[in-house]
Formats: structure tokens, C-alpha cells, sequence
């Protein structure tokens, strides 16, 4: 029963982490980018959901689109402002703008609302179901079929509408894209705020969960999204799906059977070995580039 209950962690906190990837993976598939701000996102949608309840007394589920709204702004505000003036630029020079990015959004988070941590209201009052000798909460429940639900409506954009077909197209070949009359700007733009959105719906999931907020609660969290991406294979939605669940499962196990201390080494020290084992990760693909 012990190790059921450490499943249903490790699926709960994967289930976050697994939403969380899914927007590095859809930004690196279509610009190649390692957006580093992402996990910052998340911290700005906690925020926004926390103000909307506890300063200004809107309901959870206004707070939690409000939450919604602003990161789909802010990503599309972030991709427009940082990122498109430099898409032509080297990598490298990406790269440091999107950290650079993160930095900003952290730093502004502590002047606004200071490096003190907040408590995150109770949004879920469900009644916890009984486990065996374990109380299994509802919050877990909710954290799980929510994530699900979102996986699936992403996989059914992706792959069966129009502009899903766009977003496809264009991290195939951008020109080519370009050619056949799609708007490739307008598709970036699309994906960075999928991708925002999906960040603040993993905040308010992990908040309900850990009732903790502060302005760095994003780092560690989008690090380890990101370790589940590439477990995945960088730039493959199910793989992130299967990299966040996987990565999720072994944090879980670690703190239950091993030390608690030790789980994100491990969580890391898988990044080491696919890195080392399987670059492309479990569902990516290799690239030939032409010379």
C-alpha cells in the first residue's frame, strides 16, 4: 500500500511537471529555444492567482483564469519583446536573453512582493478519499485528471487542427512554411502563449499541492520540467508527457525508499545519462544537419 501511495505521488507531481515540459518542448520544436524564462511563468501565474484571491477577493475559478490570461499575454509579450528581434541571431545569443529574461522576472517578483514566502489558499475542498491506512487527497486527484485532461486536448490541437498542422509545419522547415502560406510569426506567437497557459494551469495544480508560493519557487521546478523534457526527447509533446510521469514516479520512490535528501540528484543524475546514453531522448528524434 506504501508503494501505491508513492505511485500516486510520483504520477501527481509527474502530472505537473509533465504540463510544464510540454511548453519547453513545443517552444524548442518550432525556434529551437531553450526558453529559461518558462519557469518563471509559472511563479507570475502563481502570483497572479494568489492576488486575485487573497487581495482582491475574486472567486478561485476567476482567479485561476485571470492566472491564465496574464501568462498568455506575458509569453506572447516575452516571445514578441526578447525573442523575435534576435531568431536570426546565434543560438548562444538566445540562450542569454531567455536567462536573462528569467532573471528579470525573479528579481521584479522579490521588489513586488518580496523574497518572503506566501500561503497559497485552499482552492480544492473536496472530501480526501481513503486509501487503505492513507487519506488520498482530492487536490491529488484533481492535479491528475486535470493534467491529463490538458495533455489531450494539446495532443488533439497538435495533431488534428488547423493550426496544429501550422505549428507542425513550421518546426519542420520555417521557409518551406513560409512558402506554402503560413504565418510563421503568428504560429510562434501561438505556441509561446499555449505553452504560458499551460504554465500557469502547473502553478496553481503545484500550489494547491505544495500551499507555497515565492519568487523562486519557478527555478527548481522548470529544471526539473526541463530534465523531463529532454528525458522525453526535446521538442516531442508525448515525450514530455512520458518524461514528466517518469520523472515524477522516480522523485516520488526516491524520498519514499531512499532519502528525501537524494531525490533531485537523482532526478539530475538522469539527465547526466540520457545525455550520456541517449541524447535525443526517449522519443526524439536524431537531426542530420547539412553542411
Amino acid at each position: 500500500m506504501t508503494f501505491l501511495y508513492q505511485v500516486i505521488n510520483g504520477l501527481q507531481v509527474g502530472s505537473i511537471y509533465a504540463l510544464v515540459a510540454l511548453g519547453y518542448s513545443m517552444v524548442y520544436g518550432i525556434v529551437n529555444l531553450i526558453n529559461f524564462a518558462h519557469g518563471d511563468i509559472i511563479m507570475v501565474g502563481a502570483y497572479c492567482a494568489w492576488l486575485a484571491m487573497m487581495k482582491w477577493g475574486a472567486p478561485p475559478w476567476i482567479s485561476i483564469l485571470f492566472a491564465i490570461a496574464f501568462c498568455t499575454v506575458l509569453g506572447m509579450t516575452i516571445e514578441k519583446v526578447a525573442y523575435k528581434p534576435l531568431r536570426k541571431s546565434p543560438r548562444i545569443s538566445l540562450l542569454i536573453t531567455a536567462i536573462g529574461v528569467s532573471l528579470f522576472l525573479e528579481n521584479l517578483a522579490q521588489l513586488v512582493f518580496t523574497a518572503n514566502p506566501q500561503r497559497f489558499p485552499t482552492i480544492v475542498t473536496l472530501p480526501s478519499i481513503q486509501l487503505g491506512s492513507r487519506q488520498l487527497s482530492a487536490t491529488t486527484i484533481m492535479t491528475i485528471v486535470v493534467s491529463v485532461f490538458f495533455m489531450v486536448v494539446l495532443s488533439f490541437l497538435v495533431n488534428k487542427t488547423k493550426m496544429g498542422k501550422a505549428m507542425r509545419a513550421a518546426s519542420e522547415d520555417e521557409a518551406t512554411a513560409q512558402l506554402m502560406g503560413i504565418n510563421v510569426n503568428h504560429t510562434i506567437s501561438f505556441t509561446f502563449a499555449i505553452g504560458s497557459a499551460l504554465a500557469a494551469v502547473g502553478a496553481i495544480l503545484y500550489c494547491s499541492a505544495y500551499t507555497q508560493l515565492s519568487p523562486l519557487m519557478g527555478v527548481m521546478l522548470g529544471l526539473k520540467a526541463f530534465v523531463a523534457a529532454v528525458l522525453g526527447g526535446i521538442g516531442s509533446i508525448p515525450g514530455a508527457m512520458i518524461g514528466g510521469l517518469v520523472i515524477g514516479l522516480a522523485e516520488s520512490l526516491t524520498k519514499g525508499y531512499i532519502s528525501s535528501q537524494l531525490a533531485d540528484g537523482v532526478v539530475f543524475g538522469i539527465l547526466i545519462v540520457v545525455l550520456l546514453i541517449k541524447p535525443t531522448g526517449l522519443m526524439g528524434r536524431s537531426m542530420n544537419e547539412k553542411v
